[in-house]
């Protein structure tokens, strides 16, 4: 993990550059991030989150080293086998277990940071700040750090190089996913200093208190909050005039940077600004399956326009049969009447749709709707209607390195999404 160690370095020197996470196992996200990462020439850093993948398969199907390996196929695939991977645990702790006792959460969670440590993984985020069974919904910071260096303990454990470790916590976490809850109108609130401060002292007294100076040197960055998320159906912005009250927390601790989670959907200017505020890694997930999903419905569109069988089911028809069928995925997080639930169901700024693409019918809609599209790409003027001129630009440009126009296109759709990052990182180190 030396180069997130050494682009932090440079960050808190004033070069402003930061690192997007690419936190999704979708493998049309993984294959567009993938090719963008190796245009820009930089790794690409891939994340997997707690409920996503873990030692029991998590709702993916992966354990830790299935992820890793399904990664690298996708690497293969698309001819970038020379392009830099790193890879990070996302939400490591007893999220997936809460419900039960603390005990046997954690029982669960020492399981957990042990199969991604002896994966391969080495970027770790120790998130211990929701209470298991009878506990607050957020525990008190003593709580969660004891349980990050319990935790940063077991991973120093379980792997023969401890040095390739480094060390993500806080306790101002968004929950895995990112989306909220409505919150009235108000706007989010930014971590105050003090928070920070606390939080950074309470994980340094647990973590040198288990005799852990090692990987409490190694922990590189606090997850606080900058004041930006997204809800279902509108996105907090980020406001770059607020002051910046955070940065002077970091000021007698040079290694440490911050972490932005729920980073998905914000305007261009953003980025940068977060990176001359010193949030070196820049969380994204959501806003790139997001973006598959209108580049999947787009082309619908175009099919309607080039005789593609117009009585088969649709793509949108057949999620909306099976988010209706199985609504555990986002039942929870939408609210509304009926029109407004469907609405939510498919172009929610949350994504829950995104749990549906990988079964069977999904697959085999997209593949469907892939092959009646056929190999000869439709006129321009046609794609004009559905997509943006600068993802057909940025197709264009890919058209070397994917032949299918219409991957090229879906890719292009991701790239556009996940492009601000490195343009933001680009200007700020130039």
């Amino acid at each position: 993990m030396k180069e997130l160690r050494a682009l932090i370095a440079r960050n808190r020197a004033g070069s402003g550059e930061t690192m997007p996470s690419v936190c999704s196992a979708h493998p049309d996200v993984i294959a567009a991030a993938l090719l963008l990462a190796e245009e820009h020439g930089v790794p690409l850093l891939v994340e997997a989150t707690s409920n996503q993948v873990n030692q029991f398969g998590g709702y993916t199907g992966m354990q830790p080293a299935d992820f890793i390996r399904f990664v690298h196929e996708i690497r293969d695939r698309v001819g970038a086998s020379g392009q830099p991977l790193l890879f990070g645990g996302d939400h490591l702790g007893p999220q997936v277990w809460r419900s039960q006792p603390a005990d046997v959460a954690m029982a669960h969670a020492r399981g957990l940071v042990a199969a991604y440590v002896r994966a391969g993984f080495t970027k770790i985020h120790l998130d211990c700040s929701e209470g298991c069974a009878g506990e607050p919904a957020q525990v008190a910071d003593a709580v969660s750090a004891a349980r990050a260096a319990e935790l940063a303990g077991v991973c120093e454990a379980a792997t023969d190089d401890p040095s390739s470790l480094s060390y993500m916590y806080g306790t101002e976490v968004p929950p895995p996913g990112g989306a909220r809850a409505e919150e009235g109108g108000q706007g989010i609130a930014p971590t105050t200093p003090e928070s920070a401060e606390a939080t950074i002292a309470a994980h340094r007294d647990h973590f040198e208190a288990l005799g852990l100076h090692g990987a409490w040197q190694r922990a590189v960055g606090l997850v606080v909050q900058p004041g930006l998320e997204f809800a279902p159906d509108h996105i907090h912005a980020f406001d770059p005039a607020t002051p910046d009250r955070l940065s002077p927390v970091l000021r007698d601790r040079p290694g440490l940077s911050f972490e932005a989670h729920s980073t998905d959907y914000q305007a261009p200017d953003v980025y940068p600004e977060l990176g001359r505020r010193h949030f070196a890694v820049l969380k994204v997930g959501p806003a790139l399956t997001h973006a598959y999903r209108q580049a999947v419905y787009a082309l619908e569109g175009v099919s309607d326009w080039i005789g593609a069988e117009p009585d088969r089911p649709r793509v949108p028809a057949v999620m909306e049969d099976l988010m209706l069928a199985d609504p555990a995925n986002w039942r929870k997080h939408y609210s509304g009447g009926e029109a407004q639930l469907r609405l939510l169901r498919h172009f929610s700024y949350a994504d829950r749709i995104r749990y549906y693409w990988t079964q069977p019918a999904a697959r085999q809609a997209v593949e469907r709707l892939m092959s009646l599209l056929g190999e000869t790409r439709p006129p321009r003027m046609v794609l004009e209607q559905y997509f943006a001129p600068g993802v057909l630009a940025r197709a264009d440009r890919l058209a070397s390195r994917v032949r299918d126009w219409r991957l090229a296109l879906v890719y292009a759709q991701i790239q556009a999404a996940l492009a601000p990052y490195y343009a933001a990182s680009a200007r700020s180190a130039g």
